[in-house]
């Protein structure tokens, strides 16, 4: 039996973002036959919940660090890119040091380029070191740079990701070298991650969900019966304060959505997740726009809408929204940046589309089209019952122990 420490951003429970979720599968999968103990970062209010005690034996918590204002501008004069500081923490520190000194761990996971700061810790003494890259970093930077330098509101932004585009590859490819293996969500990534690191080999372990957890929940909570089935209803969830979600939903309400609402006046955009940025809560109570903020649970609008849109233009990784989507059987259109790195294809897990015009023409398609609802549905939870459940995913990672010297 393995022995394994993990080190978090946040809790990994409750999972109700990309990171936690994907956190939270491989702790609640790895410790049915190895043992995991955790440390984590985590806001005043937040408490360890029990299944995350239950999966580790034992669990430290650290709180959140708080960066100030002037700390941010610092930054811009450091060599270091602002996701290196992130989550610098005494605190952590220490209580990293103590669990190394106290128990011989077979391997760490870093989880997320935001604690490889930590990384010379890990050397000193001498444990083995897994990466997990959550996202190809730098090409995020790269991507939100191409991106806002054509809208003129947005050149702040576009220069801070210009300032921070070239910091992060030489972050990122410093601590692809300073680990013992490496672990990304999609071949795309593992491309752009070679691109820094040309001898690297990182091992493909996706990003995954309980796939019948989200069937037993469709067999229990019948579309039809979904307080946000009717009327029809257009749905994107994600954390609200993520830039590239932020994007996604600004630009479909300014440029997809009234293509759509001209044609079907009756139908609604929901927007769903937490911390709403100020632009994205702006949008609420408008043309039948509605932004709830965070749910506890976000099955029910995704199981109860007539579409899953993901129009994003930004970011990288591969996203859980869609693996949601297609384990709840709801059709999708989405950028083709949206669904990369999934063994999907236009047409016939879900539909594609990269302009506003196709966007808004492909969603009233399927707004129309119950026999391609139907189509896509079907298909999509095939290829994510084939493809990207844990108990597929979770024995891919095991062997990287066992080709441990």
């Amino acid at each position: 039996m393995t022995r394994l420490l993990f080190l978090t951003p946040q809790p990994p429970y409750p999972p109700r973002q990309g990171t936690a979720i994907r956190n939270w599968g491989l702790i609640k999968h790895l410790s049915a036959r190895h043992t995991l103990s955790l440390l984590t970062f985590a806001e005043d209010d937040q408490s360890v919940a029990e299944p995350l005690r239950n999966a580790c034996r034992r669990v430290v918590v650290v709180p959140t660090p708080r960066r100030t204002r002037l700390d941010r501008l610092r930054t811009l004069l450091s060599p270091r890119p602002d996701l290196a500081e992130r989550l610098a923490s005494t605190e952590y520190a220490r209580a990293l040091n103590d669990l190394l000194r106290e128990e011989k761990f077979d391997f760490v996971h870093v989880e997320g380029l935001e604690l490889a700061r930590y990384l010379p810790m890990l050397s000193a003494a001498g444990v083995r070191v897994i990466y997990d890259a959550h996202n190809a970093e730098y090409v995020l930077q790269q991507r939100a740079f191409k991106t806002d330098l054509h809208r003129l509101r947005r050149w702040p932004a576009a220069l801070y990701s210009l300032i921070q585009w070239p910091r992060l590859k030489r972050f990122e490819a410093a601590t692809l070298r300073a680990v013992h293996a490496v672990t990304c969500v999609s071949q795309e990534d593992a491309t752009a991650l070679r691109a820094l690191v040309p001898e690297l080999q990182p091992v493909l372990v996706p990003n995954g969900i309980d796939v019948q957890d989200y069937v037993d929940f469709l067999q229990h909570a019948p579309r039809a019966t979904s307080a946000v089935s009717r009327p029809p209803s257009v749905v994107f969830t994600g954390k609200m304060d993520y830039r590239p979600n932020v994007d996604a939903v600004l630009w479909f309400a300014a440029d997809i959505w009234p293509l759509i609402r001209a044609q079907q006046p009756e139908v609604q955009f929901i927007i769903v997740g937490q911390k709403p940025a100020p632009a994205v809560q702006a949008l609420h109570g408008r043309d039948a726009i509605t932004v709830t903020g965070a749910v506890d649970d976000v099955r029910p609008y995704i199981a109860g809408a007539s579409v899953y849109v993901a129009p994003l233009r930004l970011g990288g990784g591969t996203r859980f929204k869609l693996l949601e989507a297609m384990a709840l059987q709801t059709p999708i259109v989405s950028t083709t940046l949206g669904a990369e790195g999934f063994a999907v294809a236009d047409g016939r897990e879900l539909l594609l589309a990269d302009s506003p015009h196709d966007f808004a023409g492909a969603v009233l398609r399927l707004l129309t089209d119950s026999e391609l609802r139907v189509k896509l549905a079907e298909a999509g939870l095939a290829c994510v019952r084939k493809n990207y459940d844990w108990s597929v995913i979770v024995p891919a990672l095991e062997r990287t122990y066992e080709a441990r010297p």
